[in-house]
């Protein structure tokens, strides 16, 4: 009895989404031997870093209990800033990826201040951002429709590739950081006169990266070498998963998206609180803009549009996150971007179409979804 509540509870975390992405990828394997080869893989990386930085961001609004469906439109406005500044204005590639995220964080932070301040839903506000931030992105690119970026420092966020010995050093410092992390975790539990954590839960929580980091470090050293880019995306997501789990701000982000009335009578300023994880959606999102603009090696009239929205939400519910507000981890964004990217990869390599690619996706959403609900039913029985 028991096991089955845990099940409904959800309490095996991320081991779902994992248990499906490897019977996902074993599908694909034995149907297309290429899917899992090194070079595959590792366009696999390169295709989910803009989206899943931007799921980063959805993360910690639907964290917050909110939905933003302008991501997509805020990814491309500030990639034409970005290409404006770069290409048509001649200004350095720093000074043009500082504005561009600068954008990105303002246009989240009005969209933030507005539907706090009016107290109009976040859905509205934010469709309504999709709609007046792609306009503008057809203002800012005004009759030119495309702009080519040849700027090597942007290009490169995509393209370059760490040679293998910085990514074997890279990978034993993250694994050594883990170990002394779970040291001092210990530590601190000792000290607070706190039960040890069991020899056996420390080791559970070692071995799979320690296998897994390893693993991945040889295949992609085995092609091009571990991408900049997919260090990038990684960096998002443990900062922002150290920011929501170890600061008061993570811990009050969810407080409100759990109940936001009793965080408010806790003397929590949920209205401050949410225009900061708006303008931090806003970044992100700007953030996925220039790595789908450097992987593109290009702005245009279509940037940030189509299916990039709904994606970055989807890998967001698929990796975990609930769309209730106050469950989830930033890792889910990353998870469910493998996921997704997956479905389209593998399926692109079988020539099938995009409307069986939709359908697929749309399902493994759905499923995503109703395991949410049911999890959320069974804490109430």
């Amino acid at each position: 009895m028991t096991t089955v509540r845990r099940l409904r509870q959800l309490e095996a975390g991320s081991l779902p989404i994992l248990v499906g992405l490897v019977l996902l990828w074993a599908v694909f394997a034995s149907q297309n031997a290429n899917f899992l080869s090194a070079r595959n893989l590792t366009n696999l990386v390169l295709q989910i870093a803009a989206m899943g930085t931007m799921s980063v961001g959805v993360v910690l609004v639907l964290l917050l209990g909110e939905v933003d469906l302008s991501v997509g439109a805020v990814s491309g406005l500030s990639a034409a800033v970005l290409g404006v500044l770069n290409v048509e204005r001649g200004m350095g590639p720093v000074p043009s990826l500082l504005a561009d995220v600068a954008t990105g964080a303002v246009l989240g932070l009005f969209q933030g201040l507005w539907f706090s301040r009016f107290r109009v839903p976040s859905f509205v506000v934010t469709l309504a951002g999709l709609l007046a931030w792609h306009g503008a992105l057809l203002r800012v690119l005004g009759t030119t429709g495309t702009l080519n970026l040849y700027d090597p420092t942007i290009v490169g966020l995509t393209s370059v590739f760490l040679p293998p010995w910085l990514g074997w050093t890279l990978g034993a410092v993250s694994l050594g950081v883990l170990v002394l992390g779970h040291v001092r975790l210990g530590g601190r539990r000792a000290r607070a006169g706190l039960p040890p954590i069991s020899g056996r839960a420390v080791a559970s929580r070692i071995a799979a990266p320690g296998v897994f980091v390893p693993a991945a470090i040889a295949l992609l050293n085995s092609d091009r070498g571990v991408p900049l880019a997919l260090l990038l995306l990684l960096a998002f997501v443990v900062g922002l998963d150290l920011v929501i789990r170890r600061t008061r701000f993570g811990r009050h982000v969810l407080a409100v998206g759990g109940n936001a009335e009793a965080a408010r009578r806790s003397g929590i300023r949920a209205d401050a609180l949410r225009v900061a994880v708006f303008g931090l959606a806003g970044a992100l999102a700007a953030c996925g803009g220039i790595l789908a603009a450097s992987r593109l090696l290009a702005v245009n009239q279509s940037s940030g549009s189509g299916e990039v929205l709904l994606n970055a939400i989807a890998a967001a519910v698929i990796g975990g996150t609930s769309l209730f507000g106050g469950r989830g981890t930033v890792w889910s964004a990353l998870t469910g971007a493998l996921v997704i990217g997956s479905i389209s990869n593998g399926m692109d390599l079988l020539a099938l179409p995009s409307s069986e690619k939709f359908m697929v996706t749309g399902g493994a959403l759905l499923v995503a979804v109703t395991i949410d609900a049911v999890a959320r039913r069974g804490k109430t029985l």
